[in-house]
Parts: C-alpha cells; structure tokens; sequence
C-alpha cells in the first residue's frame, strides 16, 4: 500500500467550498491527520540525549542544556501528518480558535474579535498589575518564576537569528495566568507557549491557541485537574495489559508512575528530537482520535520500551524512573504508531474500557 504523504495546502484547500465553508466532514479530516503516519523505525535515542529546537536546536544533555549546531549524522523523513504551511490554519480549527462550521468571511472575523479582546486583555492587565502586586503574593513568586523560566530558554538558532522573542512571551505566560485561573501557571507552560509562538505570527494568535490548546485537551497536562488522573489511568492500563509489569512496579518499582508526572505536564515535549515531533503528537492528541486522552496510550507505550530492561535487571524505582527519563529524541509517528496498537489491543479484547478513553 503507498504510503500518503504529509496534508499539504493544495489538499487542505480541497476539504473546503470556495466560501471556506468545509466540504468534508470533521471527522475524516481528523481521521486523516492521525492515519498520515511516517512507516515506524527503531527509535534512534534513549541514551540521555536529545534535541530541542529542530533541526539547529538546543542539545539537552545530562547536565543542562546549550546550543549545538545542526544534526547530520542520522538525517530522518520529516514527521507525516500536516504540512508545515497549513498547520497554523489547521490547528486553529483543531483547537476551535476556528469554527469547522464557519465560512471564509467569518474566519475573518473570528480573527479580529479575537485580536481585539486580547487586546482589552492586555489593557485590563496593564491597569490590574499594580494591585495584583499589592494584594496577591502569589502574583509577585509567579511573575518571578516565568521570569526565570523564559531567562533559561536558548532563544537562538546556529547562526545567532533570535527564534523567539522572550519579552513577548512573558507577557503571554503572564496574562494566561492571571486569565485563566483553572491552569495558572506550572512550570513548563513556557516551553509549551514558545512552541506556539514559533508556529504563529501574532501574540494573539499565540495566547488564544494555547488556551484553547488546554481546553480541547481536558487541562490534562495540568498538575491540578488532569495529570493525577492520567497516572491514575495509566496505572489501570499496566494493571489490564501488563500484570507482570504491574506487579514489578507495585513491588520494587513501586512509585515509579506517579513519579512520571513530567510527561503529562509537557505532553510529552521533551521526549522528542524534534518541535517537528511535537507538534505531530499534540495534531494528534487535538484530533481526539482514535480515542479521547490518547495521552495515556502514549505514556504507556513509552514504558513498554523500558519494560525488558526493568524486568530483565530487576531494577528499583530511581533506576526505573531514570531510564525513562533517558526516553528522548524519539521519533513522533513511531510513538503515535505504537500507541494506536495498544488501542486496537483494547478493542480486540473487547474491552468496556473507561469512559475517560471512549
């Protein structure tokens, strides 16, 4: 069977009228964008390295981070799903910035509300600030916090070009958590924004996607509302599939899950070689498919391949929780491809699985 390449513009533009009024149903656009999956290859990095910024990123090793140039050794195939020139167009209906019953003319504006209320947004933050300073001490520790966040982010490519812009993004990270007080702020949520900030052009393009990027995925890489179910789940899932490995982890691994909060909390961002990566998974985790809270099939996959090593060296639960933090500069279609076969495993079983992954 020929494999299809990533959905370009040419493509994107045929799911549409000439009124932008969408001529395919949502679902077999989604439905596509999760089946566009480059053919699985054996994972090239679980030695305790791993890129951060593309291609001419920042080389996170052992102890910290600095900027490297640009990998050479091991050129792989792009990750499949949409093309980078329509994936801004395309995650704004994914997230639901965008109606998918909307028309051209209406997109428009969309935009323009959109724009103007974050606008007021900044305006009412501008005029708050001084009594958020006075009144809430948490405002002042969190204010700081994002300020140190973003200082340790590596905002340059190999040539010294300025990818992002730090002053931007602390605004962003600072009116979201002042805004939205169910996801405040966590650490990594600048990591997280910055990724949007890289694929859009304007700031409010950026907050509203990132908002809207938590809602469609259930808040669930917030400490708060959604990570403690996730693990909560993913422990079930090993308890069905695995009962061996259930068992290793109750016992001399006992505590290891809970301890892998940090896939949430990201969505799984530094687990990849690639934003490229990153951007291919969380397409997926927006598409809702093959089942709602993917996430928890992808974290289990992840642990599958420590699972011979685990069992085979009898290890404890420091050992357990390194070796998965040394699962970096994965590849995002064998990920997503691994994870789909655990879900067609659950409806082979004939599972009545939870409502959280129906």
């Amino acid at each position: 069977v020929k494999r299809k390449p990533p959905i370009d513009k040419t493509e994107w533009d045929a799911f549409f009228d000439e009124n932008g009024l969408l001529a395919k149903s949502r679902d077999f656009i989604c439905v596509n964008i999760l089946e566009r999956v480059q053919t699985p290859r054996p994972c090239p990095g679980t030695g305790g390295h791993g890129w951060e910024g593309g291609r001419h990123g920042v080389w996170r090793g052992p102890f910290g981070r600095h900027p490297r140039g640009p990998v050479t050794s091991h050129p792989s195939p792009a990750p499949q799903g949409l093309h980078p020139f329509v994936r801004t167009e395309a995650w704004k209906f994914l997230t639901g910035y965008y109606s998918w019953q909307s028309s051209k003319d209406e997109r428009l504006t969309v935009d323009s509300t959109r724009r103007k209320n974050y606008e007021a947004l900044c305006e009412m933050y501008e005029k708050i600030q001084p009594l958020l300073e006075n009144l809430h001490r948490n405002f002042i520790e969190t204010r700081n916090n994002i300020a140190y966040d973003i200082q340790k982010l590596y905002d340059k490519d190999h040539l010294g070009n300025v990818l992002i812009d730090k002053k931007r993004l602390e605004k962003i990270l600072l009116l979201s958590y002042v805004c939205n007080t169910q996801a405040e702020y966590q650490q990594g949520f600048h990591e997280m924004v910055m990724l949007f900030q890289l694929m859009v052009e304007h700031d409010h393009e950026t907050f509203w996607l990132f908002q809207f990027f938590l809602q469609k995925t259930e808040h669930s890489c917030v400490i708060n509302i959604g990570v403690g179910k996730n693990l909560d789940v993913l422990n079930n899932l090993i308890d069905f599939l695995d009962p061996v490995f259930a068992e290793h982890l109750r016992g001399k691994g006992a505590g290891t899950v809970q301890s892998l909060f940090p896939w949430f909390c990201l969505c799984f961002q530094r687990a990849f070689k690639s934003f490229e990566d990153v951007w291919r998974l969380w397409e997926v985790l927006l598409t809702g498919k093959p089942c709602r809270n993917f996430q928890v099939l992808v974290a289990y996959s992840m642990l599958q391949m420590v699972r011979e090593q685990v069992l085979q060296e009898s290890m404890l639960s420091n050992d357990i929780i390194l070796a998965c933090n040394n699962l970096i500069d994965l590849d995002a279609d064998m990920l997503i491809s691994a994870a789909c076969l655990v879900y067609a495993d659950l409806i082979q079983r004939d599972v009545s699985y939870p409502d959280y992954l129906s």
